[in-house]
């Protein structure tokens, strides 16, 4: 049992230290959940339900037209018998390149590892261990009509 989400369109994401422009994709969404069947010799075969999880799945890109550097990365879904839950593979690339200069595994909401075209291999980030910060949104009160967490909110309020 699964429900997916395709997302369609792109994000942008400036950096005002850099002044750097980034065009992004987004991977699918789905959430999971997996029966297991037992009771081969019982008429009404009994199922217990896993505990359901989120998932990432599908490929996305990310560029930045000022730099020309890029990347590709994959958002690996888990497989029906064994593999692992979210996993991630990326690759970057240096204006003009065909061969990336790093490649990046691991999974997404922990640990991911680097490899540079150097040799050098390293810790490219530790979700674990970044710090949760605070999102600043404005009162809902002061937000239009249409903005999402004023337009989602009795859906929101019902989910919770």
């Amino acid at each position: 049992m699964s429900i997916g989400v395709h997302n369609i369109g792109q994000g942008c994401v400036t950096c005002l230290d850099h002044d750097e422009h980034y065009i992004l994709t987004f991977p699918n969404g789905y959430g999971r959940q997996v029966n297991a069947l037992f009771g081969v010799f019982i008429f009404n075969a009994m199922s217990i339900l896993t505990v359901p999880w989120i998932e990432l799945g599908g490929e996305c890109s990310i560029s930045c037209s000022k730099t020309g550097y890029n990347a590709s990365i994959v958002f690996h879904t888990k497989p029906f018998y064994g593999g692992k839950k979210h996993r991630v593979t990326a690759e970057i690339f240096s204006p003009n390149d065909k061969k990336p200069f790093c490649s990046i595994e691991g999974e997404w909401n922990g640990v991911m590892y680097a490899k540079y075209s150097t040799g050098e291999n390293a810790v490219f980030i530790d979700t674990k261990k970044m710090p949760t910060i605070k999102k600043k949104v404005r009162k809902l009160e002061d937000q239009d009509d249409f903005e999402s967490r004023c337009l989602w909110k009795d859906v929101t309020y019902n989910l919770k």
